[in-house]
């Protein structure tokens, strides 16, 4: 039985901007869940975005705070959450050429629950066989199909 939540993410777009879904997988004691979205004018790094705090936010609904692994297939939501938004919180949300923080919104919303969830971030290669991740592309191509 898993002591931890383990969430595996994955967001994409046909077009980009276009049609785009998230997805998430959450495996908790012996069990999973799924869930799925979709948006009908998106870019894939919003999708992205998106299935990790649709994912979080189930977890943080649960109130059971035991440690959470988080694997993405997008380096844009990893690095970010880990490297790039210390800098982007201490510049006013500003990149390091000064410019406003593409996706704001939603990495505010992320950086709130990265501060309230114990979690720990992975990344894997996309389309590389990795089980989980194979079904969030699937359950994101599903959730596009509904939007074209």
């Amino acid at each position: 039985m898993a002591k931890n939540y383990n969430i595996y993410t994955d967001g994409g777009c046909h077009g980009n901007p276009g049609p785009g879904g998230w997805a998430y997988v959450i495996e908790f004691d012996g069990e999973h869940t799924e869930n799925s979205g979709s948006d009908g004018a998106t870019t894939n790094n919003r999708m992205e975005l998106s299935a990790v705090i649709e994912a979080l936010t189930w977890v943080q609904h649960r109130g059971d705070y035991r440690e959470i692994h988080v694997t993405t297939d997008s380096q844009y939501v990893k690095n970010g959450i880990t490297t790039w938004i210390h800098t982007w919180v201490r510049n006013g949300w500003k990149t390091s050429k000064k410019e406003p923080v593409k996706n704001r919104d939603l990495w505010m919303q992320l950086y709130e629950l990265n501060q309230l969830l114990p979690v720990d971030w992975h990344w894997t290669k996309g389309h590389a066989g990795h089980t989980y991740n194979e079904r969030c592309d699937a359950l994101v191509q599903e959730a596009i199909r509904l939007r074209e």
